[in-house]
């Protein structure tokens, strides 16, 4: 469970310091600037939603193995 954490907190960081260089790079209008913002922030957005669902996935497959009847005599 740490490694996802760790993994979706060092996407998010890495995604808004690419937003910010991008942004300090690319020499662009106010309006051109505020879609290229949008447009990114609803990228990241939807990258981590679906990480969280995969992730929710596979939780949700490791709690049904945990609760499923265990067959006598298995260790």
């Amino acid at each position: 469970m740490r490694s996802i954490t760790s993994f979706l907190e060092g996407f998010v960081v890495g995604g808004v310091v690419g937003l910010v260089v991008a942004l300090l790079f690319a020499p662009s209008s106010g309006e051109e600037l505020r879609n290229q913002m949008q447009n990114e922030a609803m990228r990241i957005r939807s990258e981590v939603s679906q990480a969280a669902q995969e992730r929710r996935a596979e939780l949700e497959q490791q709690l049904a193995a945990m609760r499923a009847p265990r067959k006598p005599g298995a260790a």
